[in-house]
């Protein structure tokens, strides 16, 4: 059962968008590059998913973006792995009762609660600080996983389109951070926030300059408000994937796009979600004490 849903009027009109933004972000995040050698051999091969280690025993979670096959379950899973509690969250509210759903009959002794929010809204996302808090007792990890894609040349790309790839996709991450930053500082215990940038953050991709842009914003507010974060005992981190796999991408995306990607990839294939999940345990665990402010590549693409 839900621990909260909240339900405000939205901004825009994501449904009209999803489709696209699944589409276009794997395409804006591989770089051409010259092709070398087909790879074959162990690392072409994904591996089987590793087992939990108890990495985060007793630690209390939030996930943004969480629904459905993607980065944000996967890393909902692994938390719940790593013997963390967990609350999911997500805009699309049948989506994520599912993923709730499906979380708590796999971990039935892990706390798994879902409330939906609306990255664009303050008033949503302060309200998942808060009923996140309530239902775990309180919270150590937040993992902002919220972004939208696109592709559209700047020239024809119109305030609309910059808008909402910006507000969802950085400003989205800015009002959790500001939110956990807030809820970090009264509460005194500390924690940890770990952000989803992309490789499209370094690089230049035709099509691709609002997302480029809002993932090059995300990774330097997770530098300078790590800076900051530092006196409430929090640590702030990012990730910056290139291509990760997955059902719903499968579903919406042409699979010889797909394939060629991957094949640019130094491993010959796409990450599975649950090895960029793995690198986000990581930098919420105590492995990563003396780490803040950086953003970790997880990717296998040639230089």
């Amino acid at each position: 059962m839900a621990a909260a849903v909240s339900v405000h009027p939205r901004r825009y009109d994501l449904r009209r968008f999803e489709r696209s933004a699944a589409q276009h972000h794997f395409r804006a995040c591989a770089r051409p590059a010259p092709r070398g050698p087909a790879v074959s051999g162990p690392l072409s091969v994904p591996p089987a998913q590793t087992p939990g280690h108890g990495l985060l025993t007793g630690r209390r979670a939030v996930v943004t973006a969480a629904a459905g096959t993607g980065i944000g379950s996967a890393t909902a899973r692994r938390l719940l792995n790593e013997g963390a509690d967990v609350v999911v969250s997500d805009w699309h509210e049948r989506r994520l009762e599912a993923t709730r759903a499906e979380l708590s009959e796999e971990f039935a002794d892990r706390k798994v609660h879902a409330i939906v929010c609306d990255v664009t809204s303050t008033t949503q996302v302060d309200e998942l600080v808060r009923g996140a808090a309530a239902a775990l007792g309180g919270v150590e990890i937040f993992v902002n996983n919220a972004g939208l894609g696109g592709e559209t040349p700047v020239a024809d790309m119109t305030d609309e389109q910059w808008d909402k790839v910006l507000d969802i996709t950085l400003n989205g991450t800015f009002r959790c951070t500001r939110a956990a930053l807030n809820y970090f500082r009264d509460a005194k215990h500390g924690g940890v926030i770990v952000n989803n940038a992309s490789v499209l953050g370094w690089r230049a991709q035709y099509g691709q300059a609002h997302y480029a842009a809002a993932k090059a914003g995300v990774m330097a507010l997770t530098r300078c408000s790590a800076v900051e974060a530092a006196e409430f005992g929090v640590r702030i981190n990012a990730v910056a994937p290139s291509i990760a796999r997955h059902a719903f991408l499968d579903k919406v995306s042409s699979s010889d796009l797909l394939d060629a990607l991957s094949e640019r990839e130094a491993f010959g294939r796409a990450a599975e979600p649950w090895e960029v999940a793995a690198t986000i345990a990581m930098l919420a665990s105590d492995y990563t004490t003396y780490l803040t402010g950086e953003v970790v590549s997880v990717s296998s693409q040639r230089a």
